[in-house]
């Protein structure tokens, strides 16, 4: 066969792209993976030979030479109940899916909500199945990014287990976020300002207690301890939550929520308590979700750039596959306080 003309019925080979462009097998190779070890004179003659032959690299072919298998898994450590009823999740698989509209990288959405769901994400990692984990909703006490670090996987967190992070991780600030909170209802006139936590073996929910701590110290309305009622991020702990706190201190006149979600919960609890919104009790959220636009009143609520958290995670895990992050960055992105009727 003449070099440089293809097989009959035959796909081009990249033997076949390196002798049109006059170089070798492995020149051609470094050309179509992006090494920069090679000539602009030598690039531009392969790139035309794979123009004029057609040539389409075997990705499988490729990733396997490379021990790559072009794909990322985002693992949610919570139940399938949680993931679809709380909107911060669906904003960060928005956010994750558009960063990696442009490659070529497959996501892999796993739910680990419990033991045995656990056990088999361990089985599916340790065997390298992807090239690297998002890790989004991270409790304390979990294991799995001690896993990770064990297996040199590549791994980016959404929000930190401590101050003292040792993965690459990307959060939003929640200290300010809520000190904005509480330093709107303070300007409002409110003084007896609760607030129903998020699940405190969250790194991000204890930051939004203490953003709610400085606020009220700073405008001297201590004590608080019996304002400070834990919920857990969903509905109906928001609910039982508010129920708690109306029972302990029937004269609050405002509830900072640790989430939308909660926020929806306890706003059912005032209504059904003939407490009106926001005349007799200021509620404000946190996220500025969907569910915050939707409520009636509308919700005041601290926005976190949900959607940018998850394309700026994103980045950092493709970056760190690639061998460009040597450091573990921890990308801190700021909140904004939305004003709505609520308070």
């Amino acid at each position: 066969m003449a070099a440089g003309r293809v097989r009959s019925g035959g796909r081009p080979t990249l033997e076949e792209v390196a002798a049109r462009a006059g170089v070798g097998r492995g020149t051609a190779s470094r050309v179509i993976n992006g090494s920069p070890r090679v000539s602009e004179h030598t690039r531009e003659a392969v790139e035309a030979a794979v123009a004029e032959l057609g040539y389409v690299p075997n990705r499988a072919a490729r990733a396997l030479a490379a021990n790559r298998t072009d794909a990322i898994a985002l693992v949610v450590p919570e139940p399938e109940t949680r993931f679809f009823a709380e909107p911060y999740f669906s904003d960060i698989v928005r956010g994750v899916g558009a960063a990696l509209a442009d490659t070529e990288m497959q996501l892999l959405l796993t739910l680990v909500g419990s033991d045995r769901e656990r056990k088999r994400l361990a089985q599916y990692l340790t065997a390298h199945r992807v090239d690297g984990v998002l890790l989004v909703s991270v409790h304390a006490d979990d294991p799995l990014p001690d896993l990770l670090e064990q297996l040199g996987m590549p791994a980016v967190m959404s929000g930190r287990r401590s101050a003292s992070e040792t993965l690459a991780a990307v959060d939003s600030d929640n200290f300010e976020g809520a000190r904005s909170a509480v330093d709107h209802l303070i300007s409002r006139g409110r003084r007896t300002i609760a607030t129903i936590t998020g699940r405190l073996d969250v790194y991000g929910a204890q930051r939004r207690v203490d953003g709610y701590r400085k606020a009220v110290a700073a405008a001297g309305l201590g004590p608080v301890e019996q304002l400070i009622v834990p919920g857990d991020f969903t509905e109906e702990g928001g609910a039982r939550a508010m129920r708690e706190l109306l029972a302990r201190r029937p004269d609050v006149d405002a509830v900072f929520a640790a989430s939308d979600v909660m926020a929806a919960g306890a706003r059912q609890v005032l209504r059904e308590a003939g407490r009106r919104i926001p005349d007799d009790v200021a509620l404000v959220g946190f996220d500025d979700s969907a569910v915050a636009r939707h409520m009636d009143p509308a919700l005041t609520s601290v926005r976190q750039p949900i959607e940018e958290m998850g394309r700026a995670m994103t980045r950092l895990l493709l970056q760190e596959i690639a061998g460009e992050n040597e450091e573990r960055p921890q990308i801190v992105l700021p909140t904004e306080l939305i004003v709505r009727d609520s308070s």
